[in-house]
């Protein structure tokens, strides 16, 4: 297995996290669709134009030590190297490299930073418009034995299961209220960030506005400049 869960009682209930409830159990919703009607939009980011075109050297070594298939995602706050369980969860990867390889992720934000929780990404381009997905959504990978932990990417989705398409999200904590359980769906994890932690943290505690309990944006638009397959 790629990583260990930890072991500890499950988490208080999570603040400005939309609750809905599921056979007995509840769902966290982290979703795909649009926010709130017509809030003030964020900034734009005052760095359009990505400062490089290549993963780093420090990267691309993080890259080799991995022996699973690894993005490199360049964002305005920084580099994230990520590795991709695809023996746990084909679909979900396959879905995501689709993307990747058509270089779908450049120049989209990310839209949602929900403090201490996750922060989202892979549907919005800058001024908040939407960009529509290129595939039919992936079925749902979620009794996959990976959990939520932080500094692991999952898959975006609406309520429903097998909704997800381009939108990922990438936990800034251990969140294993979002896992499989017999009572309840949960969120495919697919990946984990192998470099660039300091970049996930940075991005957690960006100044933000909350519009709704999944409407939470970045006061700077974040962008993300590319993702790169490098192994």
């Amino acid at each position: 297995m790629p990583f260990a869960p930890s072991v500890r009682a499950v988490l208080a209930s999570l603040t400005l996290a939309l609750l809905t409830a599921c056979g007995g159990g509840g769902t966290v919703v982290i979703g795909d669709g649009g926010g709130s009607n017509n809030p003030p939009l964020p900034a734009p980011n005052p760095f359009p134009t990505p400062p490089t075109l290549n993963c780093s050297t420090a990267g691309l070594a993080a890259a080799a030590q991995s022996r699973w298939p690894v993005v490199c995602m360049l964002t305005s706050s920084g580099e994230m190297v990520i590795e991709l369980y695809d023996s746990y969860s084909p679909a979900t990867v396959n879905n995501f490299l689709a993307y990747v390889n058509t270089g779908f992720y450049s120049g989209t934000l990310v839209h949602r930073v929900d403090r201490d929780f996750v922060f989202q990404g892979g549907g919005y381009t800058s001024g908040q418009v939407p960009k529509n997905a290129l595939y039919n959504p992936v079925v749902l990978e979620d009794n996959n034995g990976l959990s939520n932990l932080r500094g692991t990417i999952a898959m975006a989705r609406r309520t429903e299961p097998n909704t997800a398409t381009s939108q990922w999200f990438i936990n800034v904590r251990d969140n294993i209220d979002l896992d499989y359980t017999p009572q309840r769906r949960g969120y495919a994890v697919f990946g984990r960030v192998i470099s660039g932690l300091p970049v996930v943290d940075a991005i957690n505690v960006t100044p933000v506005y909350t519009y709704s309990a999944t409407d939470i944006r970045p006061r700077v638009e974040i962008l993300t400049y590319w993702v790169r397959r490098v192994q």
